[in-house]
């Protein structure tokens, strides 16, 4: 079995990194304090959020090493692995803010937090701040700390995570910037994913694999699903799915004028399993059937 460390509670995180426990679902883990230590693969089991203070490459996707610039965020979810096991030493720096799912039952946060796509995004998807950016990220963190800092009372579980909340809501909104400001790098990416719906159509993946999915797509891309599905949706105005279903009318419709194909054999070639899908699926995108477009569109 591989070699994992796995922190199935905060006060274990904490105790790691040389940290004091203040609450037991709930902490901002001061990274600078941990003693030297050497490349682990870890799974924990609450959410993590690092802020990444300098220049290190303790963080690994794969097998590629990142140097992440000071004031990066990388977030991790319940059950996540991440690094990988080696002999190089490092010394951790900066900041990492641990919350368990516990701690948000109850709250409106509990029915948000799937909502927060970064949470599963890959590591080498990390969000970069600018100065005022990170700023604003270590005033969130001196909330949090603030709060863990009192005598609990009831009103302690509220202002912490509602500190979460906005934290998360800022990272949403650097998020949002981000994907603006690489824009040419987004670009790219949305060329890249319609040359490969192209290349996919022109071969015999829908005979043998169906549909594109988009989870096909964003491994093919080397991106995580949702990032992948937030990053078309910021550049396109539609999500992936709604990209390929569009790929496939306009392929449908280009095979039904330019072909004398059965319409089953054209829902074959685009990967449907059932021709009575097709026909269902295209007339209720186009609002006709695939008799009557071709009728229709030779008169």
């Amino acid at each position: 079995m591989e070699d994992i460390l796995i922190f199935d509670h905060i006060s274990e995180y904490n105790a790691f990194n040389n940290n004091e426990t203040m609450h037991p679902l709930v902490s901002v883990v001061d990274l600078g304090k941990a003693d030297v230590r050497s490349l682990r693969k870890m799974r924990y089991d609450f959410y993590l959020v690092f802020l990444k203070k300098v220049k290190c490459g303790d963080l690994r996707y794969g097998l590629h090493n990142y140097d992440y610039e000071e004031g990066t965020l990388i977030f991790v979810s319940p059950g996540q692995v991440i690094g990988e096991n080696g002999t190089e030493e490092y010394k951790p720096q900066g900041f990492a803010l641990a919350f368990h799912p516990e701690l948000l039952n109850g709250t409106n946060l509990a029915k948000k937090i799937k909502d927060y796509h970064f949470f599963s995004y890959a590591v080498n998807e990390a969000l970069h701040l600018s100065e005022k950016e990170r700023k604003i990220i270590l005033d969130c963190f001196s909330k949090i700390e603030y709060e863990l800092e009192q005598n609990m009372d009831k009103h302690s579980k509220q202002l912490i995570v509602s500190n979460i909340e906005l934290f998360l809501n800022y990272c949403e909104r650097f998020y949002d910037r981000q994907f603006i400001t690489r824009d040419h790098v987004n670009k790219g990416i949305l060329l890249k994913f319609e040359e490969l719906l192209n290349q996919y159509f022109k071969s015999e993946f829908p005979q043998t694999l169906g549909i594109p999915t988009v989870s096909y797509c964003a491994d093919q891309l080397h991106l995580s699903a949702n990032y992948f599905g937030d990053l078309i949706k910021k550049e396109t105005g539609k999500s992936p799915q709604e990209y390929i279903q569009n790929k496939l009318i306009n392929e449908a419709k280009s095979i039904l004028f330019d072909s004398e194909k059965s319409i089953n054999e054209v829902a074959y070639d685009l990967g449907f399993k059932y021709p009575q899908h097709f026909s269902r699926f295209f007339k209720k995108t186009v609002g006709q059937s695939p008799v009557e477009f071709r009728t229709l569109g030779s008169n």
